[in-house]
């Protein structure tokens, strides 16, 4: 019965930890990436505001050689959406959505996952000129997460941010061809 007593006490103080680290943790997360690329601002927006260009560079589509990619609308434009299927459990099931867009400027997607997990995210890609031939391209990842799943938030910098730097590399070692 000690024992008993022991293992479940145990048990119990691991739950209790967990819980009290998922309520000390923030409920949002915030990630930003950037590159420098040299190329004019132009020339890198017109880039990256096409969302089937996601194939040569994003590292999520490029996991999963057999992925199922379905575009609808006009690519580069609000409204038009690519979903994906995958087999993968990095890659899973999901949806992104242009849901706004500053010519030139920046371009602002909704993240709708469905597998492994179901989340709603955001990601915004900005450009800004640095001289005629230099730009910076940033990418913004941003979510809520309620409790205690928010506990993730202290591994999503690890998660996803290693893979938002590599397409972003991707992309300037396209551009820069």
């Amino acid at each position: 019965m000690n024992i008993l007593f022991i293992i479940l006490s145990v048990i119990g103080g691991i739950i209790a930890l967990f819980l009290l680290i998922a309520l000390l943790t923030k409920k949002e997360c915030i990630i930003e990436k950037q590159v420098i690329i040299n190329k004019s601002k132009d020339e890198v927006f017109n880039y990256v505001k096409l969302i089937r260009n996601q194939e040569k560079y994003s590292v999520w589509v490029m996991k999963d050689p057999n992925i199922k990619l379905l575009y609808a609308g006009m690519d580069g434009t609000v409204g038009f959406t690519s979903s994906w299927t995958s087999e993968d459990k990095n890659v899973g099931v999901g949806a992104q959505e242009i849901i706004a867009i500053q010519e030139g400027e920046s371009i602002s997607m909704e993240l709708r996952f469905k597998k492994p997990f179901e989340a709603t995210n955001y990601a915004t890609t900005t450009v800004t000129a640095l001289s005629a031939n230099q730009t910076k391209l940033s990418n913004v990842f941003s979510g809520k997460s309620a409790f205690p799943m928010n506990i993730m938030n202290l591994f999503m910098e690890k998660l996803v941010g290693r893979d938002m730097q590599q397409n972003l590399d991707n992309v300037k070692k396209i551009l820069e061809g």
